[in-house]
């Protein structure tokens, strides 16, 4: 899309998910207790769980947190949870993609066909939106007092795949599975990460013009963001 700026989506994602870092641990622990389940607690051995325990750093966990939170993974009274995908469309067709940790499947895909319906969409089948996103991880290191060359060579070095200069910051394009590897590289070459995901990026995107469309798209992704059993939100809303 013309004028569509990176750093603009990614900084309100950003702003909405700051106030939220009790949550954001609650929903990579139960990722954590999937993985572990599957693979085993050895991160060495489990690649999903090194890249979850990468992402929990990235969150500012504390070390003590993640190492206890692996061990108790393991143990009987972590829960059993089922990862879920749901898809589906927001208001004016916005492709939506859901991830879940779920201990009850019926109910998590109660809620998320009671907040698809009630804010101006529809849930899906999966696969029905997949297509329009792409797996990628993205770092952003804001521009001021950062070389721009320096940075570049030093991503494009750690394995990163596209490099993009924006007014306020450098977006830098990695393969899913290796963003949190390469921002470890970076800070450790001493730039300052500002924020490391894990991402689904669209190949198109939506801009709603309606003030009620508007609501309506904020109410929804409000109600599944604050949902306890998701643990991630993709769409492809171009947020003006």
């Amino acid at each position: 899309m013309a004028g569509h700026s990176k750093w603009n989506n990614i900084k309100r994602k950003k702003e909405k998910t700051d106030g939220k870092r009790a949550k954001i641990f609650t929903k990579i622990s139960r990722e954590i207790i999937v993985a572990v389940k599957a693979g085993g607690p050895d991160p060495s051995a489990n690649h999903r769980l090194a890249t979850l325990i990468q992402k929990a750093k990235a969150n500012n966990v504390p070390n003590d947190n993640i190492d206890r939170l692996v061990k108790k993974a393991g143990g009987a009274d972590a829960g059993d949870y089922d990862e879920v995908v749901y898809e589906g469309y927001g208001p004016k067709g916005v492709a939506v993609i859901v991830h879940a940790a779920t201990d009850n499947r019926n109910r998590t895909a109660s809620d998320m066909r009671h907040y698809f319906d009630k804010y101006g969409g529809n849930l899906g089948t999966v696969g029905c939106v997949s297509y329009l996103f792409a797996d990628c991880g993205t770092i952003i290191v804001l521009r001021e007092g950062v070389d721009e060359d320096s940075l570049m060579d030093a991503a494009l070095s750690a394995g990163a795949e596209d490099f993009v200069t924006e007014e306020e910051a450098y977006i830098i394009k990695t393969q899913r599975g290796d963003v949190y590897r390469i921002q470890s590289e970076l800070e450790a070459a001493g730039f300052p990460v500002e924020s490391a995901e894990e991402e689904k990026e669209p190949a198109t995107w939506v801009t709603l013009e309606e003030a009620e469309d508007i609501r309506l798209m904020n109410l929804l992704l409000s109600h599944i963001d604050d949902c306890d059993d998701v643990t991630e939100v993709f769409h492809n809303w171009e947020e003006c």
